[in-house]
């Protein structure tokens, strides 16, 4: 579907070049990054400064995950609904809203904890959420290269194939 590949606004992100893809690498490298220093912070000494650097990381990647799904909820609108695609969207989004809510709960039950390590519980929640991403980012794989939601029609990405020499002749 060809509307599937326009912006319903410029908030969006213009033709062929969507925000989303792109905001939602603050997220994903935030919560990537915290649970690396919460493995960290079960193997060294003096582990409160990665403790307090994970809940940081997963409070910016809650954020990053709201701006995201904010630009992500316009994609949606462009999508004909009753489709395989949109389908596929609405478990994306599910997915995700999961996620953001599940760090977000996370981010609150590491405030004012002891001192020390990231509790075996946080540490336990993140393995999980990260899990879930995964397979919310697949289904958004699924969006982009598999449906070409946001994507330039065929006809505008054929003509970054042609060589320039063959132009001019």
């Amino acid at each position: 579907m060809d509307q599937a590949k326009h912006p319903v606004t410029n908030l969006a992100g213009r033709y062929g070049h969507p925000l989303h893809p792109a905001l939602v690498a603050v997220p994903i490298g935030a919560w990537v990054a915290s649970f690396a220093f919460d493995l960290a912070s079960r193997f060294v000494s003096g582990p409160q400064g990665l403790a307090d650097g994970a809940r940081w990381l997963i409070g910016l990647g809650v954020v990053g995950a709201i701006a995201a799904a904010l630009v992500g909820f316009l994609d949606l609108f462009a999508i004909p609904t009753g489709t395989p695609v949109f389908r596929t969207a609405l478990a994306h989004m599910a997915i995700n809203l999961a996620v953001t809510g599940a760090y977000a709960v996370n981010f609150v039950l590491r405030g004012g904890g002891p001192p020390g390590p990231v509790p075996v519980g946080p540490l336990v929640l993140s393995a999980i959420s990260l899990a879930g991403l995964a397979v919310a980012g697949y289904l958004g794989g699924e969006l982009a290269y598999r449906y070409g939601v946001r994507v330039a029609d065929e006809t505008t990405q054929a003509r970054g194939y042609h060589r320039a020499d063959k132009e001019n002749s």
